[in-house]
């Protein structure tokens, strides 16, 4: 696969604003996702993305600088449910399609992904491979299938 499903996630902070636990973001992923001019004022450090929908965190630092979700280039993106940033899918396309088709989808996403065409750190906000998203959502439509 490429190097953005190899990423080791190590650091976790609880983002201010609603108090999930984050993940750390790389910089290149921060300076691709945070709009100008606000972007200038992204200094050294480590940084997280809070992944609640709900929360207006984008990023924030443990030196309290806070980038809100309406700072990023994807904020319509979250707020949307976007299931591949790389490949602009969404998670509603994904769901309402056939299964044949939402296999395509999904086989698509993982071809071009282990050809190394995907673009994760940098359009996915949580700089995350966009494959993980695939995986929680059918995990997730499996056990309300199974609840039913």
């Amino acid at each position: 696969m490429s190097s953005c499903c190899s990423r080791d996630f190590t650091s976790v902070l609880v983002c201010p604003a609603c108090g999930v636990s984050c993940q750390s973001v790389n910089m290149k992923t921060l300076f691709h996702q945070v709009k100008f001019p606000d972007v200038l004022g992204i200094n050294a450090g480590h940084y997280y993305y809070c992944i609640n929908n709900d929360c207006s965190v984008g990023y924030f630092s443990q030196e309290e600088v806070v980038f809100v979700k309406k700072q990023l280039r994807a904020f319509s993106e979250c707020k949307n449910l976007k299931l591949c940033y790389c490949f602009d899918i969404d998670v509603e396309e994904y769901v309402n399609s056939s299964k044949d088709r939402a296999l395509a989808i999904k086989k698509f996403v993982i071809q071009k992904t282990q050809a190394g065409d995907c673009a994760c750190a940098i359009r996915n906000p949580s700089g995350q491979c966009c494959l993980a998203n695939f995986k929680q959502l059918d995990n997730m439509l499996d056990r309300t299938r199974h609840a039913e």
